[in-house]
């Protein structure tokens, strides 16, 4: 006979009677209920650990920081660079716009103050009223989208007994 079948098949068990079985699981389980119990107190008080959730989101994305870091220092220096630029050639500037508005004013003496060429009637009318229907769609859109997302009120604040705050004449109905 094999050592596994000399065992049989409760050889933990073996020389127990009932009784001394139940408890003996019901320990085993008492034990590893108590030990998941620990674990979620464990991982509970770490998830409220607002320390240890920067930290461990900060190791987690420390290169995507870094690399976001370095794009805002880079933008803000090209920032620095253009303002330092554009303020030494500021009057340079200057004098070409001055150049470039005689240019315009030279060649369309009745369009001094604009670059844009001078369109039809018929096109910026069809220009304006396309824009007007389209703001009106999307304002009627959101609306819409706003009443279906917000459910309306009920019943009238002052009729459900609530007190509202501020002077006792503004809420009182007028008298005559």
């Amino acid at each position: 006979m094999s050592e596994q079948e000399n065992k049989g098949p409760g050889h933990i068990t073996a020389g127990m009677d009932d009784r001394e079985q139940v408890e003996k699981t019901a320990d085993r389980l008492r034990d590893e209920l108590l030990l998941t119990l620990e674990e979620l107190d464990r991982r509970r008080e770490r998830a409220m650990d607002v320390r240890y959730q920067v930290s461990h989101a900060l190791d987690k994305n420390r290169d995507l920081l870094r690399q976001a870091a370095v794009v805002a220092v880079g933008l803000s220096l090209v920032g620095v660079g253009y303002s330092w630029w554009r303020r030494r050639h500021r009057e340079e500037i200057l004098w070409k716009h001055r150049r470039e508005a005689l240019r315009r004013a030279w060649a369309h003496p009745d369009r001094v103050a604009s670059h844009a060429e001078e369109r039809p009637m018929a096109i910026e009318l069809g220009r304006k009223l396309v824009l007007i229907f389209a703001t009106t769609l999307a304002s009627a859109l959101a609306k819409r989208s706003v009443r279906s997302l917000v459910p309306a009120s009920e019943e009238n604040p002052e009729s459900s007994g609530k007190k509202r705050l501020g002077l006792r004449i503004n809420h009182s109905p007028a008298h005559a």
